[in-house]
Parts: C-alpha cells; structure tokens; sequence
C-alpha cells in the first residue's frame, strides 16, 4: 500500500510549468474552488510560478480539491465537471 502522505523529488525543468501555465492561460477556464481566477493568479505570475516549481520539484505539492459543476447536456439531464484551481 502506498503512503499519499510522503514525498519524493522530481526533476522538473522550470520550462515545464511555464509552458503548462501557457495551457491552461489558452483555455480560458472559469476559477476553482479557492475562487481564483487566472488574471488573479497573473497578478503574481513569476512567484506563483516559482512556488508551484519549488513544490513539485520537491515532491511537496498536493492539488487541492476540484470545483464540481453540472452542465446541462443537449438531450436534457446534467453531467458533472471538475474545474481545477488555476495553480493546478
């Protein structure tokens, strides 16, 4: 059984997340569960940047929870969909 409470490091190259955070910018998705939108995330761009490299790197980053929302399909009913925070 694996233990979600330890950590190991990983050799993340710095282009890596600013290249993800260029994703996630083109998508255009609405702010997760922590109510933060990209523009807010941008306001502080290269330490939130930083922060989430250092953490990943490190082996200490853990996603917080998704935001849940139903959409309402075509043929009547809803589906549910997970929105992550910016930061993830």
């Amino acid at each position: 059984m694996s233990d979600m409470t330890s950590t190991k490091p990983y050799s993340i190259a710095k282009r890596v997340v600013w290249e993800a955070y260029q994703l996630v910018r083109a998508n255009r998705g609405a702010a997760g569960v922590d109510d933060e939108t990209i523009a807010m995330f941008e306001q502080n761009l290269s330490g939130n940047l930083y922060k989430l490299w250092n953490r990943m790197s490190s082996g200490s980053y853990f996603p917080p929870p998704v935001k849940q929302v139903e959409i309402p399909k075509a043929k009547g009913g809803t589906r549910k969909l997970g929105i992550p925070t910016a930061i993830s």
